[in-house]
């Protein structure tokens, strides 16, 4: 819908709404500052320590830092309060997809995806992360991952040449294998890419999640090598069927969820072995999916 919108309005009206959108939240920023109400690096550090994260662990973030309000530091602070608290065995995980919206969309229009320059569109925290020294992307031209720490290369190595982008040679199972922390810092569980991994689990998912188009893509990688990989795209017709934010209730049932907060943001924190063991199980007793979280009639 979001992408519909922007195809039929003028670019003038929606350069006009970004802006005003923008001084909304500088506005925002401005009067949190003046009455103290600032996220600072030990509040995030606390909080964090608060929910359990422990030094070594693996953690995947997805996060909108305008939504967390004025962070002294910016997106920068928030990257460093979650190494603090891993350390120098943990790793930290992000995803540095090239696009916004419907991959279908973004591979009909023959990008050329580099990975060492190819910007990510899931946040200014991404896109700094992806930006620090050591960093590791994975040779995805749709769903690549950044990772930094001890499993940084076992994560990222492995993504290119595989036709579906959440199968067990992706970043997203092996967070599964790792029992990864999921956090996500002001977004919903429309943000959940692990949802994914479910469907590329099950052998004969019962719908069919990926358009029938093979893309032939262009990528270059790090040592500046042209190369082509076959990939598929989840279909946007199934895409816009998604109910991600009804399992809210019950993986917090379950126990392998929590919520809380960090400065304005609304936050969880998913355990993403758990995940996908629920997922798969109730999917096989109950029909349970991203399309029928209340199972099938």
């Amino acid at each position: 819908m979001r992408q519909f919108i922007r195809n039929i309005l003028p670019q003038q009206f929606i350069d006009f709404y970004k802006n005003q959108k923008k001084r909304r939240k500088q506005k925002q920023r401005e009067t949190l500052a003046s009455t103290n109400k600032v996220v600072t690096q030990n509040q995030i550090i606390e909080k964090l320590n608060e929910i359990g994260l422990k030094s070594g662990e693996v953690v995947m973030l997805h996060s909108s830092l305008s939504k967390m309000g004025y962070v002294e530091g910016g997106a920068q602070t928030v990257i460093d309060s979650i190494l603090k608290v891993i350390g120098n065995e943990g790793t930290l995980v992000m995803p540095a997809f090239p696009a916004i919206g419907f991959n279908y969309d973004y591979l009909k229009t023959n990008p050329i995806f580099d990975l060492m320059n190819t910007p990510s569109k899931m946040g200014v925290i991404t896109e700094v992360f992806r930006n620090m020294k050591m960093v590791k992307r994975s040779l995805h031209p749709t769903d690549s991952v950044c990772a930094l720490g001890k499993q940084a290369d076992y994560l990222t190595k492995d993504h290119f040449n595989q036709l579906i982008p959440y199968n067990q040679n992706s970043p997203f199972y092996r967070l599964y294998q790792l029992k990864a922390k999921i956090i996500l810092i002001g977004v919903d569980l429309n943000s959940l890419t692990n949802f994914h991994t479910l469907e590329d689990a099950v052998p004969d998912f019962v719908y069919p999640v990926y358009h029938q188009t093979i893309f032939d893509t262009q990528l270059i990688d790090e040592g500046s090598k042209s190369l082509i990989m076959k990939t598929k795209v989840h279909n946007p017709v199934f895409s816009k069927k998604r109910k991600c934010n009804e399992f809210i209730k019950p993986f917090t049932d379950a126990g392998f969820m929590m919520s809380f907060k960090i400065g304005l943001a609304n936050c969880y924190c998913i355990e993403a072995d758990k995940l996908n063991n629920w997922m798969i199980e109730n999917y096989k007793l109950k029909g349970i999916t991203l399309y029928t979280p209340q199972g099938k009639n």
